[in-house]
Formats: C-alpha cells, sequence, structure tokens
C-alpha cells in the first residue's frame, strides 16, 4: 500500500434549510421535547423508542441522508440525548449505531468530537465494545453494507484520535503486540528471530492474562485479524462483471483507507503490519476484480 489516497467528500447540492424550515421540521420538533437546551426545564424522560425511531426512520430509511445527519448534528443530538442517556448493559444495537453515526458527522464537519464522552466515560468501554461486535457480524446483505462502512470509518476516526486518553485506552488493546497471536506459529516464531526480545514480552503478556478474561482478551487481540477476513470476503463477493452495490465498493474503499492509516501510524504500524501481511491482504487486493472494474478506479489508487 502507497501514499493515502483522500476520498472525495460527500456533496450536499441542496439550498441549506431556512430558519422556518428548521424549526418546522420533525428533529427539531422531538428536540424541543427532549434534549433541546433552550427547553429544558419541560424535557420530556429519556425515551429509548425515541432513538430507535430516529434511526430508522431518519438515518435508515433514508439511506444515511447526510441532510437528515445534520439536523440532528445541530440539535445537539449527540451530545444532549444520545450519550448522556447511553448504558452499555441496556442500549439498544440503534443507539449504539447512532452515537457511531453522528461522531462521524461530527469529524465530517471538523467540529469538536470527544468533550462529551469525556464529561461521562463510565460507559465508554463498553460502547467501544458494542462497536467492535457490529464491526464482526457475520451478515453482509447489501442493505447493512452503510452500517458496516460507517463502523469502519468511525474505527478510523478512533485510531487517528489516539492524543484523546479515552480513546487510546481501548483503541490500543486492538494493537498490540498480543495481536500476533493471531499469527500462523510458523511466521510468529520466524518473526520472533528478528525481535528475540519481544518474544519475551510475548509470553509475559500471556502469563499475565487471568483465565476469566481470557476469551475476552483474545477476542481482542485478534480483532484486526477477523476485520481482515471479513473485508476480504466481501471484496472477493464483487463480479468481473455486471451491476454490483455501489455501498459494497464504498465499504472496500473505506476500509483500505482504514488499513493504510493503521500503516502510517506509529502507534499502531509496528505490530498490525505483520498481521496484515500474514493475511496477504495486499496481494489479494491487487488480485480481486474490483481492481480491474471500472467502478474500482479509486480502490486501485489506494491499493496498489
Amino acid at each position: 500500500m502507497s501514499v493515502k489516497v483522500d476520498l472525495p467528500p460527500v456533496k450536499i447540492n441542496n439550498p441549506a434549510p431556512t430558519v422556518e424550515q428548521i424549526n418546522a421540521d420533525k428533529i427539531t420538533q422531538l428536540a424541543n421535547k427532549y434534549w433541546a437546551p433552550h427547553t429544558a426545564d419541560s424535557h420530556h424522560p429519556f425515551n429509548p423508542q425515541i432513538v430507535d425511531d430516529i434511526y430508522v426512520e431518519e438515518i435508515c430509511v433514508t439511506k444515511f441522508s447526510i441532510r437528515r445527519i445534520m439536523m440532528l448534528e445541530f440539535s445537539q443530538y449527540l451530545e444532549k440525548y444520545l450519550w448522556p442517556n447511553y448504558n452499555a448493559e441496556r442500549a439498544s444495537r440503534a443507539h449504539t449505531m447512532s452515537i457511531v453515526v453522528m461522531v462521524n458527522e461530527k469529524f465530517r464537519e471538523r467540529v469538536q468530537v470527544w468533550e462529551p464522552f469525556e464529561k461521562f466515560p463510565e460507559h465508554f468501554q463498553g460502547f467501544f465494545e458494542h462497536v467492535l461486535d457490529a464491526c464482526l457480524e457475520e451478515s453482509i446483505h447489501d442493505f447493512d453494507l452503510r452500517e458496516q462502512t460507517a463502523l469502519i470509518v468511525f474505527l478510523n476516526h478512533c485510531f487517528n484520535s489516539m492524543e484523546v486518553a479515552l480513546v487510546r485506552e481501548q483503541v490500543r488493546k486492538l494493537v498490540s503486540l498480543a495481536m500476533w497471536i493471531s499469527l500462523q506459529k510458523g511466521r510468529r516464531e520466524m518473526e520472533f528471530t528478528k525481535y528475540p526480545k519481544w518474544k519475551k514480552y510475548f509470553k509475559a503478556i500471556l502469563k499475565k492474562d487471568k483465565p476469566a478474561d481470557a476469551e475476552k482478551v483474545e477476542w481482542e487481540r485478534k480483532f484486526l485479524h477477523r476485520l481482515m477476513i471479513k473485508f476480504m470476503t466481501i471484496l472477493e463477493s464483487i463480479p468481473e462483471e455486471g451491476a454490483v452495490n455501489p455501498d459494497k465498493i464504498h465499504y472496500c474503499e473505506r476500509f483500505l483507507e482504514l488499513m493504510i492509516d493503521l500503516e502510517a501510524l506509529l502507534p499502531t504500524r509496528r505490530y498490525f503490519n505483520t498481521v496484515m501481511d500474514d493475511c496477504h491482504l495486499v496481494v489479494r487486493c491487487q488480485l480481486s476484480n474490483l481492481l480491474g472494474r471500472e467502478d474500482g478506479g479509486l480502490f486501485g489508487q489506494v491499493s496498489v
């Protein structure tokens, strides 16, 4: 993989809504009832069904419309309703995905992102674990691809936010030396002959594992390996010719952007590079049908 290629920004052709249109919008009316700062004295109690309905009607049904997501961001949906009321033990999948979508929108608009999470950090670990679970969901039906792409974009934002302690604490578990547990044994031993000290550190890490946490930590250490396998399954489902859902191509482009950033970031590339090479990810991208398709031009730019 080579130099990072910036993906084209999303274009919004419609003019900005007027004040009257904003005030009459369903999202504004809901915000006034449940979370808008200027109506704080008369808010209704938190209702998780509102979150589920907004996710379905304003995000999924509109196919992740930037305009609708912008309206939610304008209303301070994330910081005033989604995150203060998030409970990792009870939150619905729609609640988790709504936070993912709103974080991505904040990054797109280049506004402050992590402050709400730092104010209420107690559920961030549980939230992040739900995100990782969703990334590895087996279903790869076309209607899931926008969600999966949103999750990949969110992960990339997290890896690029390692200066934030709350985020760094979660993502570093995925890219430590312990992730080499996913390597084939022969490849791992070959790498240890190059770096004998790492073999000591690796054994020490495994020795410290508590039996009660063994399953969880192994899942975290193998996460990126499993995610790459999932990506290659999706990539290899694209035919050489004929129609293909553009969302599938968009997912593959965004996934490669994540891989390139992991390779470029000093805190992540040291151990990740070996795991990626062991998966033969670059070779499989170069041999993929997408590379030869007319609509695979951007994918080709980032994969060669």
